[in-house]
């Protein structure tokens, strides 16, 4: 038995409960990975979106998120240097440029992608006033 089956036996196993826990572990981890670099961005920068400007208090402050600016959530170090807190619209403004920017769908320096155009509905124009 290789590997690979020795893993598949071992996955079989699993009762529903045993991958509930594990599922259920796994999300609380990555809760606490998020909860504790939040904190200390919290901590460290002041309660304003650094986009927009809006101020947040107590009261509202669960609308200000952490956004990583190289866009990697495993980059942390602890001087926040890879955060800035953003409000929850434009932290999904951010996240929406991004993945159009990886899709390829901004267009390049503010220009518009150039297509072939085949038809021409002013191309007699020109004709059509040199006869009156």
């Amino acid at each position: 038995m290789d590997n690979s089956e020795k893993n598949q036996a071992a996955r079989k196993k699993l009762t529903r409960e045993e991958m509930n826990a594990i599922v259920a572990k796994a999300k609380r981890s990555q809760e606490d990975k998020i909860k504790g670099y939040r904190e200390k961005s919290l901590s460290i920068h002041p309660w304003i979106c650094a986009r927009c400007g809006m101020e947040f208090t107590l009261k509202n402050l669960h609308l200000l998120t952490v956004h990583h600016r190289d866009h990697d959530h495993d980059n942390n170090p602890a001087d926040g240097s890879n955060w800035e807190n953003l409000c929850v619209y434009c932290h999904d403004n951010e996240h929406r440029r991004y993945t159009d920017h990886l899709q390829g769908e901004m267009p390049d320096s503010g220009a518009a992608k150039s297509e072939s155009v085949t038809h021409r509905p002013f191309a007699a124009l020109a004709d059509l006033l040199k006869k009156k």
